[in-house]
């Protein structure tokens, strides 16, 4: 489809002018083309700006006749700078306002439109979410019913996925993806060594795709202080990056995996994520992704489903939003301490995963 005819198509696809199906083939060629539905957004988004500016205009020409009729009237002189009393200046303290709320507010959707775009667009082929995918099954019937027989989770639990997880507190706080628990009311969570912990869902944050696990369990060892710290900053472009997981769920053997950051934005110029030249699978999903010097700088969440190794990760800065949410809105937990100082600066890498892999957990979310 040659440019011009693909933009008087999008036109028209945005103003309803299309015949129905006409809209049908545009919808399957847009849904199935991720540089026309780019196309699309940005090209709305630009109608939007326009349709401002041209209102502004009108509301520039509106005030130019009414100075015109003033001047006419002799209620101001041309020349003579206009007193706080002069009708002009009334009318423009009375808009001004309304107009800088406009601009606000058109500059919000822009930004609204980019950030909401890969987490609300269900029928993109696009984007593959790197949690666990299982089928609904019941343990007693299965190999994995085998494998987790004598596990905390309940017999006739029906599991609903999984991934990895962090841990930001040493009380037991931990941060995976939301899509990792989707359906789900209970979670496992297993050590490196294979060691099962009973967690809580505590806190679900879907427009974030973040979540935060609570281990409940008398057998879990508090840990005073974790060696990594959680970055506020956004990474540089190039930055060198590496991430712990668990890709071979529901097997607990934990795997390194290394790459660098490829984008300060993430799928369509996402800004509350970012993108990453990194290999990832299924069980990846809410795994850490650790600068060089050992900071956490995001979240692995989601690939390009026909691309190999672009993946995107959920930028670090939106863990300390979900933690003062969660903080200020459920004060049956003690509040979480996320961890600022970082002992992993200077360490050779084989160091730093030492140090790091007792700290990450594998999540079984189930609904009992």
């Amino acid at each position: 489809m040659e440019d011009l005819h693909l933009i008087q198509a999008i036109e028209r696809y945005l103003d309803g002018t299309m015949l129905p199906a006409e809209k049908a083939y545009f919808e399957e060629l847009k849904n199935n083309n991720s540089e026309i539905e780019q196309l699309v957004i940005e090209h709305s988004v630009f109608i939007n700006q326009i349709e401002n500016f041209s209102s502004r205009l009108k509301l520039k020409n509106s005030f130019s006749n009414i100075h015109e009729k003033l001047l006419s009237l002799g209620e101001i002189n041309e020349g003579q700078e206009p007193t706080t009393k002069s009708k002009i200046i009334n009318i423009w303290q009375k808009y001004k306002r309304v107009t800088a709320i406009a601009a606000a507010v058109g500059g919000g959707i822009a930004l609204l439109t980019s950030s909401l775009f890969s987490y609300y667009n269900p029928i993109s082929p696009n984007i593959t979410k790197l949690g666990a995918q299982l089928e609904q099954q019941q343990y007693q019937i299965t190999a994995l019913n085998i494998e987790l027989r004598k596990s905390k989770i309940p017999s006739k639990a029906e599991i609903k996925g999984g991934g990895t997880s962090f841990l930001i507190d040493g009380k037991g706080y931990l941060i995976t993806n939301a899509h990792v628990l989707e359906g789900a009311t209970y979670a496992s969570v297993f050590s490196n060594t294979g060691k099962e912990y009973n967690a809580s869902i505590a806190y679900r944050n879907n427009l974030l795709d973040l979540a935060i696990l609570k281990i409940e369990d008398e057998e879990f060892e508090q840990i005073k202080k974790l060696p990594f710290g959680i970055r506020k900053n956004n990474a540089e472009l190039g930055d060198e990056i590496f991430t712990i997981g668990y890709p071979n769920f529901p097997r607990t053997d934990v795997v390194y995996n290394i790459g660098y950051l490829s984008s300060e934005k993430g799928y369509n110029g996402d800004s509350l994520s970012c993108q990453i030249q990194m290999n990832a699978n299924h069980g990846n999903s809410g795994g850490p992704i650790f600068n060089k010097i050992g900071e956490i700088i995001g979240v692995l969440s989601t690939k390009l489903s026909k691309s190999d190794g672009v993946s995107f990760a959920i930028k670090a800065k939106n863990i300390y939003s979900i933690v003062e949410d969660f903080n200020e809105s459920d004060t049956s937990f003690a509040d979480i301490k996320i961890n600022h100082s970082n002992i992993l600066r200077g360490e050779e890498r084989v160091k730093q995963v030492k140090k790091i892999e007792d700290y990450i957990f594998m999540v079984k979310a189930y609904r009992n």
